[in-house]
């Protein structure tokens, strides 16, 4: 047997099996689908039906108008791929009798939120690229950031002590809403109030000849020891004033070296800088306390000192501050944040617009792109 014989054979035998594999792969499942209104080739169930793309559409538009479709050939019309557009009195009978329900059409409200509903999914599900100037503008807003701040707080130093032992540390169990009130709670035992020999006026001789005339020097003696008092009293609840505003001094410090190393706030004119600093310093300052708070124990661990909101009691903050605060806390700790999400918080505090900025400050471009 020759060369050219033998695969001339084997070609046979191949095309063989290929042949039989097809028509066994091939079954009923696998047949060409048509249209149950039209014959064309269907692509699913529509409605109910087995239909095309055209038919579903037509079905769709038709069933919701309130005009009724009249035959001019006695309802006889054979209904084709060709010959479908010529009777839609026919095809819409036809339609229905296959077995497509009106009832599964949805309106097109519904349809409208289900296409924003499918484009938002695409948009969360498709990764999202950022151009070359957003990601320089994120490195630059990180190099600023962290140039600026510390989270283990060890360039914050030199500062005052705090006494915490006039209002004792809590097991931070209470909530929010039940804050200690310095203005009703304060203890009276750690208090060094002034004693009465030094507060009380003497009694003299004069004073007691002319009791009439000196009913007024009286009462301003006891305005003024009621002062001397309430003095003593805030003394001693305040303890933590001179830590918390040292530590508040070393933020509002770093905010502004952070705020000077962008390049867009730099190019501001002075007035507009103090502004913008004016109305987003407390903002940005929430925004790096949230990086070092912890919401398990309600602390903000600042390195090595731990504070917690008794602190900022002892400072002097009412309650109406701190409930909200504390909230506010919590709840952005939760969400988990990335310090990139972190540092465009600070930069969209910074250059958005708000109370205490100047009306003269035009919102720059970074601003938009920050937003974007």
């Amino acid at each position: 047997m020759s060369e050219k014989e033998r695969v001339q054979i084997i070609s046979e035998v191949l095309a063989r099996q290929n042949k039989e594999d097809e028509e066994e792969k091939l079954t009923d499942d696998e047949e060409p689908r048509v249209c149950g209104v039209c014959g064309d080739l269907a692509n699913g169930y529509h409605f109910n039906a087995l239909t095309c793309e055209g038919c579903k559409g037509f079905f769709r538009r038709n069933i919701k108008r309130s005009n009724q479709l009249r035959c001019l050939f006695l309802n006889k019309c054979v209904i084709t791929k060709n010959s479908r557009r010529s009777c839609q009195a026919c095809r819409m009978r036809k339609c229905q009798a296959i077995g497509m329900c009106k009832d599964m059409v949805m309106s097109d409200e519904k349809v409208q939120e289900r296409r924003v509903q499918i484009k938002k999914n695409k948009m969360l599900n498709s990764p999202v690229e950022l151009s070359f100037q957003q990601e320089k503008r994120i490195q630059e807003l990180l190099f600023g950031h962290r140039s600026t701040f510390d989270s283990a707080f060890s360039r914050f130093s030199s500062f005052r002590p705090m006494d915490r032992n006039i209002l004792p540390v809590n097991t931070h169990k209470q909530t929010a809403s039940k804050l200690f009130n310095p203005l009703t709670e304060c203890p009276r035992n750690g208090c060094s109030t002034a004693s009465k020999s030094t507060t009380e006026p003497t009694s003299s001789p004069s004073a007691t000849s002319c009791s009439s005339s000196s009913s007024c020097f009286h009462s301003s003696i006891k305005k003024q020891e009621h002062h001397i008092r309430n003095d003593a009293e805030n003394r001693c609840v305040f303890t933590a004033l001179p830590h918390v505003a040292d530590l508040t001094t070393y933020m509002i410090q770093n905010v502004i070296s952070f705020s000077k190393s962008l390049q867009d706030f730099r190019s501001l004119t002075m007035g507009d800088q103090i502004s913008l600093l004016k109305g987003a310093t407390f903002e940005i300052m929430q925004i790096r306390f949230n990086m070092v708070f912890n919401s398990k124990t309600s602390t903000w661990e600042c390195g090595h000192i731990t504070y917690c909101i008794d602190d900022a009691v002892r400072a002097g903050f009412q309650p109406c501050l701190l409930e909200p605060l504390f909230r506010f806390h919590h709840t952005l700790r939760t969400l988990g944040l990335q310090e990139e999400e972190y540092v465009l918080m600070q930069a969209m505090s910074l250059f958005s617009p708000g109370d205490g900025r100047s009306s003269a400050v035009h919102p720059s471009p970074c601003q938009d792109q920050i937003s974007n």
